[in-house]
């Protein structure tokens, strides 16, 4: 990935600058130590809303469509397949984040450029905006919702809160805050929202306030204050993930610095760098946070005026920066933001290496500012726990809580870099289990004759389905999950039984199938949206439904619907390479992949890496929704097999980049499900009170709920991160986290009372510790094919939980 700095010039606050100085402050009115009595309670508890969020819709993953049994099984071909070859091509590049391509999509994608969203006070965007990222509550409805940084949270004010500031308000949340549902153990924790700890306003910000937002990257956006809708910004704030400081670029302002805890004392330091002032402030929670001002165009220390218990008065017309960060670590956390102060991080960039099995990917940051200080930079567990040697020597004593992914730490670097030494190298099609931690482990593909005899029988009746049927349906999700079921039955015909010609005929049809979708002939096509930039359902457009196909058309799950469509291509150009050079085929799929994947800044038709967070190490599957909890993450498995399916589909078009990306992708998501969704006993990452809920069901930015959106069944919420179950599910899901889950909530018979298709995906999980069972629940002559949701064959299971070993 490029950064790209032309936006800077106007957001930058340089040190050194053709400003002239105007003023200069006299130190005889900066008081040292200033103190204000609050007369009213002040604002530490915030609110909570524990429902669920509108966006989403709530159906099941499962199509309730009944599917018709065949009379009878498929014929076979009288010809047979010639796979291709998956070695790589070539090495990959020195950074594999490279294009997958520049062009714009098929022809036969048609473009609207009327998307129901518009984009609120977005300007001088020139790239592709991201939809899914962390700061788009600034863009969406009110513009009121809060953006996490973490550990930090802003939020505009509008006038709310004790300050009644319109400036940008900065909380920061306790465990200790946490609110807790009843019950052990507890369903939810929720951090609190709406406590203003901090609020960077100005004097001239009041009800006629404009927010806007410009440069809209994959890690930071800049977020800008001005008096009204004609007046230029007075306030800049650039918003980076992992920010050590919230910075305020002023810009002729009058500084107003409010807070909803209310102030008890202000302290003026002194000179910290030679540039940069320094106060000590302590709010009504007996918190410590510090203030450094920097200014340019003036001379001497800017006096701040604690006028009260809500508000600290700076000088008039100040331009520099203004940064504020709370301290829990006493002088040595002191001395870390010291070394830092004036500094701030403006936009970051990626890259990313990889060699064999091993590789490492890269977070550098622009700096703002002062250009010779180191930067300060908070790291998350998983992070922490994959540092290289240079980056875990640059950790300071500073630690605080984030609301959902444990304790943040503090580290003085311009860059981090992450080593990931396991990458799944070994995963191929075939079902794979690890020979112990890592990835490193045995591809199962020699089977009993009685497991042979058993998934040639199912194949042959499966296949003989209507394969139209199923797939060729008003959702992107639904299609693609039908289509990856029948491309693993065509793979496990050809590839682990040996029955080519019964694969061969399979194949015509799956072709014909996907080939409805290419040629965007489904139900509701595909649209190029010129707005926003990116492959969406025509769905919302027709009917007005918002959160028709789980609300594709506002981007969310695209990394879930279109995964299965890009696993299942990779299945039919192995198996038939030629189909990979035939009409758009290629570029269809691709479209895809850029649309919820795409690895470079270059690429004019799609953002950055859409779904997938390189700085949290999964992806966040809300879109154009604005909501109080901010982004969320349902299904960790479907997550995963998103990045799977790159993997794969790298592998079979000889692109060695995107295989190795998508490798690496799979063992930062490994890490990160590990840390935060799948939860083990060992687990000291989320609240230990938690932790026997096994997953975290849906996890938001700034809450972890135990539920889906489509129902509360124990079958549900912990399914929802089994699905589907593929070769890489046993590099995600661990055997001592199935272990557990299974004891807890599937173990002495409760498996068996679970209906439908919950109980097939039940024990297709099971095979990743007990294959033997599981192979015996599907080979069983009065299996149920009520079993199995729109997304599985019982073909698949039996060789899956066989070639884990559970046939003998």
């Amino acid at each position: 990935m490029k950064a790209h700095p032309a936006f800077l010039e106007a957001r930058i606050v340089p040190i050194s600058t053709s400003l002239a100085v105007t003023t200069s402050y006299s130190s005889a009115v900066v008081s040292s130590v200033q103190s204000a009595a609050s007369t009213i309670t002040p604002s530490v508890t915030g609110s909570v809303n524990t429902a669920l969020p509108s966006g989403h819709d709530t159906e099941s993953p499962f199509n309730t469509t009944s599917i018709s049994e065949p009379a009878g099984s498929l014929t076979a071909a009288t010809t047979t397949l010639n796979p291709g070859s998956t070695a790589p091509t070539a090495a990959t590049s020195e950074n594999v984040f490279v294009a997958i391509a520049s062009n714009s999509p098929p022809a036969q994608i048609s473009s609207r450029s009327d998307h129901p969203v518009a984009q609120l006070g977005i300007v001088n965007q020139t790239t592709p905006a991201e939809t899914n990222k962390f700061y788009a509550n600034f863009f969406l409805g009110g513009q009121s919702n809060s953006a996490w940084t973490h550990p930090y949270s802003v939020s505009w004010s509008k006038g709310s809160g004790n300050a009644k500031s319109w400036g940008l308000a900065i909380s920061h949340i306790e465990r200790s805050q946490l609110a807790w549902a009843a019950g052990t153990p507890p369903e939810y924790f929720i951090n609190p929202i709406g406590i203003q700890s901090m609020i960077l306003s100005a004097v001239e910000l009041g009800s006629s306030t404009a927010l806007t937002t410009d440069s809209l990257e994959a890690f930071s956006a800049n977020v800008n204050l001005a008096s009204s809708s004609t007046e230029a910004p007075l306030i800049s704030f650039p918003l980076v993930q992992g920010m050590g400081f919230v910075t305020g670029l002023y810009n002729g302002a009058t500084p107003n610095i409010g807070s909803g805890i209310f102030f008890r004392t202000l302290t003026y330091v002194g000179q910290v760098n030679g540039v940069t002032y320094k106060y000590r402030i302590v709010l009504e929670d007996s918190t410590n946070w510090l203030l450094y001002a920097t200014p340019t165009g003036s001379l001497g220390a800017p006096p701040f005026i604690l006028h009260n218990s809500t508000m600290i008065q700076g000088p008039a017309a100040f331009h520099g920066t203004i940064q504020v960060a709370k301290n829990p670590a006493n002088t040595s956390g002191e001395a870390s933001y010291d070394a830092s102060a004036g500094s701030y991080a403006v936009n970051a960039s990626i890259t990313g290496t990889v060699d064999g099995t091993s590789g490492s990917y890269t977070l550098a940051w622009m700096k703002g500012g002062i250009q010779n200080q180191t930067l300060l930079m908070f790291g998350l567990p998983h992070h922490i726990a994959s540092f290289d040697k240079t980056t875990s020597g640059a950790l300071t004593t500073i630690q605080l809580a984030t609301t959902t992914k444990g304790m943040a730490q503090a580290f003085a670097c311009d860059k981090f870099t992450m080593v990931e030494s396991n990458l799944p190298t070994e995963i191929g099609f075939a079902p794979w289990s690890p020979s112990g931690n890592g990835a490193t482990g045995s591809v199962g593909k020699t089977l009993s004759n009685a497991a042979i005899a058993a998934i040639n029988s199912a194949g042959a009746s499966e296949l003989n389905q209507n394969i139209i049927a199923q797939t060729s349906l008003n959702s992107m999700y639904y299609s693609g999950k039908g289509l990856a079921k029948f491309a693993g039955i065509v793979y496990t015909l050809q590839d682990l039984v040996s029955n080519s010609a019964l694969a061969a005929a399979g194949l015509e049809k799956l072709k014909d199938a996907f080939n409805v979708f290419v040629n965007n002939t489904q139900p509701l096509p595909l649209v190029y949206d010129t707005v926003w930039k990116g492959a969406v359902s025509s769905g919302t457009y027709l009917a007005g439904d918002s959160g028709l196909d789980f609300g594709n058309t506002y981007y969310n799950d695209h990394h879930f619907h279109y995964g299965y469509f890009v696993w299942a291509a990779a299945v039919i150009g192995y198996l038939d390479p030629t189909w990979l050079t035939s009409g758009t085929n290629k570029a269809w799929v691709d479209m895809l992949v850029r649309d919820y994947a795409n690895p470079s800044t270059e690429d004019p038709y799609f953002p950055f890496s859409r779904s997938f967070d390189w700085y949290h190490g999964h992806s966040w599957a809300k879109g154009l929704f604005e909501s109080g909890d901010g982004k969320d993450e349902e299904s960790s498995s479907e997550d995963a097999f998103s990045s799977y399916a790159i993997k794969m589909w790298g592998r079979v078009t000889g692109d060695p980049n995107m295989e190795a990306r998508g490798n690496l992708q799979l063992a930062v998501q490994a890490r990160s499900l590990q840390s935060y969704f799948l939860l083990e006993d060992g687990n000291t990452v989320q609240p230990a009170q938690f932790i026997p809920n096994k997953v975290t069901g849906i996890l938001f930015e700034n809450k972890v709920d135990h539920t889906t959106y489509f129902g509360t069944n124990p079958e549900y919420i912990q399914g929802i991160h089994m699905i589907p179950l593929n070769p890489s599910s046993a590099y995600t899901r661990t055997a001592t986290f199935v272990k557990e889950e299974w004891a807890t909530f599937f173990a002495n018979g409760k498996a068996d009372t679970v209906q439908g298709g919950w109980k097939g995906i039940l024990y297709a999980n099971l095979a990743l510790i007990d294959p033997v069972t599981s192979y015996n629940f599907f080979a069983n002559t009065s299996f149920d094919s009520g079993y199995l949701d729109g997304g599985a064959s019982r073909t698949w299971y039996l060789a899956y939980a066989a070639g884990l070993g559970g046939a003998v």
